[in-house]
């Protein structure tokens, strides 16, 4: 869909909001569509990481509030429409590769939930992040609150979520809602990526499955899962390579087989 561009670099995908005029609100369609982006790239063995950012100056002002008339407007619809945006932020959060949510302007609502199930969030000196669901009557999904919890800790993601502030990214940095600074954020996410590509794709998506899942809360880790990603690493032919090359002292060339 035009909303939606993706652009390939080497081994690291572009995932680029593409609504500059309305600063990438994400319509219901974007959503799903999202979703199966990701759930794709979980099949292509070509992509070792993955940036998500906006087209121009902002991230994201979140959900496009102007369907909310028609998609939005009961709990029983507003019930579906939640169910599309965690399949999307779910969908992110389960992909076994590293994703950077590259932050510029606005990243408000809608747009958090996106940033929020990323690994990483790096900002430039524009960013600003917050959660206006407090402003608007709207109760934040659970999912997300638990990602905030687990990056921000209980008392800041009270504050975020109560106030329904704004936070430029010198204090977002400090509240962790971003994990890095830089001048030039799309660069830089790719750079890290990049870095991160050399490494063994198996011990990458075994780490976050289990970082994910003990950060969702008790019960959200598979433990028998968790262990078959263990296992299938060490079964790998890339434990074998990584062996081979810490015995021949050279880099290995890991396939994530």
């Amino acid at each position: 869909m035009e909303e939606i561009r993706i652009e390939r670099r080497g081994s690291t995908v572009h995932v680029i909001l593409n609504r500059p005029l309305v600063k990438n609100a994400v319509t219901l369609a974007m959503w799903r569509e999202l979703a199966a982006i990701f759930a794709d790239f979980a099949e292509d063995r070509e992509v070792r990481g993955v940036v998500l950012r906006g087209v121009g100056k902002d991230f994201s002002v979140g959900a496009d509030i102007s369907e909310f008339e028609t998609i939005r407007e009961d709990r029983h619809q507003a019930a579906a429409y939640e169910v599309a945006v965690d399949g999307c932020s779910g969908a992110i959060a389960a992909l076994g590769k590293p994703v950077v949510a590259a932050i510029s302007g606005y990243c408000l609502g809608g747009g958090c939930h996106l940033a929020l199930a990323c690994d990483f969030r790096f900002g430039d000196r524009t960013a600003t992040i917050g959660i206006p669901s407090a402003k608007l009557s709207i109760v934040y999904g659970v999912h997300s609150v638990q990602r905030l919890l687990a990056l921000t800790g209980v008392s800041n993601a009270k504050r975020v979520l109560y106030s329904a502030d704004r936070y430029m990214a010198e204090q977002a940095m400090s509240m962790g809602l971003l994990d890095e600074l830089h001048d030039d954020v799309n660069a830089a996410a790719e750079t890290f990526l990049d870095r991160l590509a050399i490494n063994a794709p198996l011990s990458i998506a075994g780490a976050k499955y289990m970082l994910h899942g003990l950060s969702m809360g008790a019960g959200a880790l598979d433990l028998t899962a968790a262990q078959g990603l263990i296992d299938a690493a060490s079964d790998s032919e890339d434990f074998k390579e990584g062996r081979r090359a810490f015995a021949e002292k050279r880099s290995p060339r890991f396939r994530g087989e």
